[in-house]
């Protein structure tokens, strides 16, 4: 490509991420039902594939979508309150237990004191900042209350969303040639691969990590109701939900289930079956969920998912939380492909050249000093080399007709 033409892909790139930040509340259902046509695409192929027309395998896909949406709504919405109105009755108890119990203890190995940390410090400072924030939320309602068409707004878009996944999920495949077909001749096949190579990264991740999550979710959580924790579902959830990090959900449901066994039975049995359940959990992730779900793909790294999401929501909002995993992959991907070029360059290759010949030189440099330091062979009278001659054989006479043999 000449560099009139890369500055030309520059400022359109830098044109789309202006439009993209400026468009960002009205660009939010169409990231979100893109995101759920993405999830739906590779079904529908495949209904596609047994001879099922584009409508209706997208029909049967867009179908199943909304009961599991809506099924899981109906199902999970009674149950988590059911969960959080006992957690709040209980949360005077888990209050008592931290203040007299596991203060304390903290106290005594560390040496630390924890004074500010005790029920009155933590009332009166409650105290003093109920006031500001009574007055910021009269603020915050009285806004709502004025500008009832944000309401509005927010129930158009979210409505908007399954009509836009309609449509998207149907035309997914038409929308992608088209965009191909618009790239530019010269780099079309290297923005095909690197697409190709970013479908895959990106749908390693979402496809597999989000049933991994939601099967540790449940896993989690019927354990802890066998073990007989209250807050079952709430807690496997909550750690299921998180474990996209690697242990990060394990050590959050650990130290909630533990909290809530100590608080609600008191006793080491429920703190070892509550053990019991984490540990075979990470190890049916290890062993079955992972390389059943996920594969053998190469996912994002867990650290890249974090900064990814926290730098889209700081710099787009929500917007910038749905499309924060896509464009994570799309740079994972275009940073691999230039580390390649990279490594291909002259700029890597003659380095390495001359990094790779030095040893070389060096072994050749104290060849010639060690044979610069051997002693020089003494010379004769004719001036040649004074080096031990080897005997003359001496030949002793054979029978008569026959010739000399060697001695």
């Amino acid at each position: 490509m000449r560099d009139t033409h890369k500055w030309q892909l520059l400022a359109l790139t830098v044109l789309i991420g202006g439009l993209v930040y400026l468009l960002a509340p009205v660009l939010t259902p169409f990231a979100a039902a893109a995101l759920f046509a993405y999830l739906g695409d590779p079904l529908v192929d495949r209904l596609e594939a047994r001879k099922l027309s584009r409508s209706t395998a997208v029909s049967i896909v867009f179908l199943l979508m909304t009961l599991a949406v809506i099924g899981t709504v109906l199902l999970l919405i009674p149950l988590l309150r059911g969960q959080i109105d006992s957690f709040g009755e209980k949360l005077p108890a888990f209050a008592e237990w931290v203040q007299g119990v596991a203060l304390p203890w903290v106290e005594a190995q560390t040496g630390f004191g924890l004074d500010h940390l005790k029920t009155d410090n933590l009332v009166a400072l409650a105290k003093d900042y109920w006031q500001e924030a009574g007055t910021a939320a009269a603020q915050v309602f009285g806004q709502l209350s004025r500008s009832s068409l944000a309401v509005l707004g927010f129930l158009a878009n979210l409505a908007l969303v399954p009509v836009v996944t309609f449509y998207l999920l149907r035309d997914w495949d038409i929308l992608v040639a088209r965009i191909r077909s618009l790239l530019p001749r010269q780099v079309e096949p290297t923005v095909a691969q690197l697409a190709h190579e970013a479908d895959q990264v990106l749908g390693s991740f979402l496809r597999g990590q989000l049933s991994v999550m939601l099967s540790l979710g449940a896993i989690y959580s019927l354990g802890l109701w066998m073990v007989g924790i209250d807050l079952a579902l709430l807690i496997g959830m909550l750690a299921g939900l998180v474990s996209f990090v690697p242990y990060l959900g394990m050590v959050i449901g650990l130290g909630a289930a533990l909290i809530a066994a100590l608080v609600q039975h008191g006793d080491l049995f429920h703190v070892v079956l509550v053990c019991a359940v984490f540990g075979g959990g990470q190890m049916l992730e290890s062993f079955l969920l992972t390389p059943w779900l996920v594969g053998d793909k190469i996912g994002m790294h867990p650290v890249a998912v974090i900064f990814a999401i926290m730098a889209g929501g700081q710099l787009f909002g929500f917007l910038g939380v749905l499309l924060a995993l896509p464009v994570a992959a799309v740079v994972m991907v275009v940073l691999r492909f230039l580390h390649a070029r990279y490594t291909e360059s002259s700029l890597y290759v003659d380095a390495a050249g001359s990094a790779g010949k030095r040893p070389h030189r060096q072994l050749a440099t104290h060849a010639q000093a060690e044979q610069s330091a051997k002693p020089a062979p003494a010379l004769d009278a004719s001036g040649s080399p004074d080096t031990p001659r080897p005997p003359k054989r001496r030949r002793r006479r054979g029978p008569r007709g026959g010739g000399s043999q060697p001695a």
